[in-house]
């Protein structure tokens, strides 16, 4: 009964969104700017930590200035959904001409030699849109991810995730699939940017002018696994338009590179600073 009423309710839940993908993007961003005005001005949606986790990243910036990065954060924040709702229908050519890679070529060299590619990025503009990162490169793409505690959304972003040929990964199985030596080499993307549950002396850094504590996996996995790691610094060119640049950090994490996440952090804040309403403010990532 449990697995029969899970069933309807995937099958109720992915109809609605399906039928609402059917709609052009223009319609779906009207809904998105009256759900951000609901956010923003009626329910005040962690709109105090926003502002706060804004502060302290940015001390030089004046208020005004931080209140209007506010602001931006939200109408693109609830962006973000009309444009995921949007890719359960959008055809591989409508994605292509949203989604630009720039020095794709390099991930491509790496992998023909044999080498694994661990793609490190943050929550940066839409980092959704990355699931047509297949359809740039010549080789198989992996995104790992955590299982969402709701079965039913957790099946509904596999199978919006994996329709232009992505991979979707558990985060708890992926250093066995890497070290597994029949696999072929690949490429594995990484939002990298969580925080851990607690500052350690193993996860401290200095992030965006604060002690924060940052997850090592990737540096510890390519380095075990020698391999090549990439940043995607994602820059959004209008409102549903990205261009993904790729930028190296090692070619060899074994040999060339002891302090990969202090190389991911100085990337990871520059794409932020660059646009700073991009990036996902609403997490409690530092206490008082």
């Amino acid at each position: 009964m449990k697995q029969l009423l899970h069933t309807v309710g995937y099958y109720m839940v992915y109809g609605g969104i399906f039928i609402l993908s059917i709609l052009p993007l223009s319609v779906l961003y009207l809904f998105s700017d009256l759900a951000c005005f609901f956010l923003y001005r009626m329910a005040g949606y962690r709109r105090a930590v926003v502002v706060q986790n804004l502060s302290r990243a940015f001390p030089e910036k004046k208020y005004t200035e931080i209140h209007r990065i506010n602001r931006a954060f939200y109408r693109a924040f609830t962006g973000y959904f009309a444009e995921i709702t949007k890719m359960f229908t959008a055809s591989v050519r409508q994605m292509e001409k949203r989604v630009h890679f720039r020095n794709a070529h390099i991930i491509d060299e790496y992998t023909r030699k044999g080498k694994n590619v661990i793609v490190a990025l943050g929550h940066c503009g839409n980092w959704e849109m990355l699931n047509i990162t297949p359809l740039a490169l010549k080789s198989e793409v992996f995104a790992v991810y955590k299982p969402l505690r709701n079965k039913i959304f957790d099946r509904l972003m596999i199978r919006m995730r994996s329709r232009y040929g992505i991979k979707p990964l558990p985060s708890d199985t992926v250093a066995k699939h890497i070290l597994n030596r029949g696999n072929p080499s690949a490429v594995y993307l990484f939002p990298a940017d969580q925080c851990p549950g607690a500052i350690t002396d193993e996860n401290k850094c200095t992030f965006l002018n604060q002690e924060t504590g940052m997850y090592r996996g990737i540096e510890k996995l390519a380095k075990k696994t020698d391999s090549a790691v990439v940043f995607f610094h994602i820059t959004r060119k209008k409102r549903g338009y990205y261009q993904i640049e790729c930028i190296p950090v090692c070619e060899n994490a074994r040999t060339d590179m002891a302090d990969i996440i202090p190389a991911y952090i100085r990337l990871l804040e520059k794409n932020i600073r660059e646009e700073p309403y991009g990036w996902l403010w609403t997490h409690k990532r530092w206490k008082i």
